[in-house]
């Protein structure tokens, strides 16, 4: 075992994946020479050279638009959108073409692209650079969108994601990238993408969660511990597709239900997962489902994000609230 961090494991991943698989090709802004903006693919291009891992233009819809000819031709391409607020260049590519391959060519062609960038608040950055984007992506079909909380299972996604036969958007969090080491097995293993992760158990009440999110709702269960309210943490991991199944087990046990992310409330993933919930568990529940989310607004500026994300104290009360059915 090796003690990394989340993107000292996320190079980890690909490094070991094109050791194995000559297809794969990685290419970005500032991926090869500088390693990217947040190191994730430092030493790659000086181990595999430039023409397995290749600095683009500043041109997000070049990127996946050469990934996705590259895909098409038998190669495996990892694409580092810089940061997942400049997704938005690329929104016909992946989700008029990328993700409709296999659908619109009956089986022919498939798209096996991963599609890495970085996400999420709490790190104080400009415009453009903190917002949580999913949603967009969830209502996409044919694309498959992974969020992990840790370095193991960081690694362990990026495997499964490389070795899929479809697109899939690999978000990570950038407040996590360097905040803790965990143990982490220097082989190749795969985490399987769909399947969430309860992370502790509980009796009274279920925190869904992904990213930041899942630590935050972690200290918080400790804190409701105190107080006598036992609250099981799932890690939803992937939000696209949604383990439903692992949910319903939960809120069958717990009969209370709070998802916690950081994207907008309306129209979220969290608003999905009530839904799936009231169509297969509403009689298990005994209290209304509550969102603790960012809010109905652009990304703040730094000095008002810490409030703006969520927080402690909102998901302390949305607990006190749902113990109160």
């Amino acid at each position: 075992m090796a003690q990394l961090t989340m993107v000292e494991a996320i190079t980890e991943a690909m490094r070991l994946e094109m050791e194995n698989d000559e297809r794969i090709i990685v290419l970005g802004e500032d991926v090869g020479k500088n390693g990217g903006v947040f190191r994730a693919t430092d030493g790659l291009q000086a181990q595999f050279g430039a023409n397995r891992v290749m600095d683009t233009p500043l041109a997000e819809s070049a990127i996946i638009g050469t990934s996705i000819g590259m895909a098409v031709n038998g190669l495996r391409p990892i694409a580092e959108i810089q940061f997942l607020g400049f997704v938005y260049e690329t929104m016909d590519q992946i989700a008029a073409q990328a993700a409709r391959l296999r659908f619109r060519s009956a089986g022919r062609f498939t798209a096996p692209i991963v599609i890495r960038s970085p996400y999420g608040g709490g790190v104080k950055t400009p415009e453009l650079h903190s917002d949580s984007l999913e949603a967009l992506f969830v209502h996409t079909p044919g694309l498959k969108v992974v969020m992990p909380s840790n370095p193991y299972d960081a690694k362990g996604l990026l495997i499964s994601a490389i070795r899929e036969e479809d697109p899939v958007l690999f978000l990570e969090p950038m407040k996590l990238y360097r905040a803790f080491k965990m143990e982490v097995p220097e082989e190749v293993y795969e985490v399987p993408i769909g399947k969430a992760n309860v992370v502790k158990e509980g009796v009274d009440v279920t925190i869904v969660a992904w990213g930041p999110p899942v630590l935050l709702a972690k200290l918080v269960a400790e804190e409701a511990e105190k107080k006598g309210i036992s609250v099981e943490v799932i890690d939803l991991r992937t939000v696209q597709p949604i383990d439903i199944d692992t949910i319903i087990a939960s809120v069958e046990k717990t009969s209370r239900l709070i998802v916690a992310h950081e994207a907008v409330k309306s129209a979220g993933v969290g608003g999905e997962i009530a839904a799936l919930v009231s169509e297969y568990g509403l009689f298990s529940l005994a209290a209304p489902i509550m969102r603790v989310t960012g809010y109905d607004t652009p990304y703040p500026v730094p000095m008002i994000e810490d409030d703006w994300l969520p927080t402690a104290p909102r998901l302390i009360a949305a607990i006190e609230h749902v113990m109160q059915y």
